[in-house]
């Protein structure tokens, strides 16, 4: 089930992202090529008006479960200079009480734009260009904050379990041999690994 969510998760960035670059490209042919005489009059009756606005809630959308992912894998950045020089039992309590943090702010905001989408669904509030009911569009509060909440939990279980946190290498590059490994300063290192992440 969570391979599923994985890749339903994964699949739905990237659709966004290419939906939205898909939009945005044609919405900029259609600009310029309305100013060429010969296409103007093909050109002239079709309104892209609508491909901003809808480019902008792709990527509200795709920053949403871009954020949930981003937790997954363990690409945000965090500042854990103090935490990473703790000793092993005190920076794996640190570590959990920022993981369980996270969960109980994301799962508050989840709620809380669970509540603001209701409200919003009991009214006749449509966007402007596209004129599609405002709950869809704030329904990515709630949708986005509640699959970040359930990877916050997901990431504590694991490191309660085994120790060890997502690891993602910011420096590797697709086809290139691996070299030595370096302290990464960005995570907090795990408690198995001899102090590296």
């Amino acid at each position: 089930m969570l391979k599923f969510l994985d890749h339903l998760e994964e699949w739905m960035i990237a659709l966004l992202m290419g939906s939205a670059t898909l939009i945005t490209f044609a919405a900029v042919l259609h600009r310029y090529g309305s100013g060429i005489d010969t296409l103007q009059p093909y050109l002239a009756h079709i309104n892209m008006a609508w491909a901003q606005e809808l480019t902008i809630y792709l990527f509200v959308w795709m920053a949403k479960f871009g954020a949930a992912y981003g937790v997954r894998t363990g690409i945000h950045v965090g500042v854990d200079v103090l935490i990473n020089r703790l000793s092993d039992k005190n920076r794996a309590k640190f570590i959990i009480f920022g993981l369980l943090s996270g969960a109980l702010f994301t799962g508050v905001i989840a709620a809380l734009g669970s509540d603001f989408v209701w409200a919003i669904a009991h009214t006749d509030q449509t966007s402007p260009d596209l004129e599609a009911p405002m709950w869809l569009v704030y329904l990515a509060i709630p949708c986005g904050s509640s699959l970040m909440c359930f990877r916050f939990l997901q990431v504590t279980w694991n490191f309660i379990k085994t120790g060890s946190l997502p690891k993602h290498d910011h420096g590797h590059v697709d086809g290139l041999e691996e070299g030595a490994e370096e302290l990464d300063n960005l995570h907090p290192h795990d408690l198995n690994h001899g102090g590296k992440h």
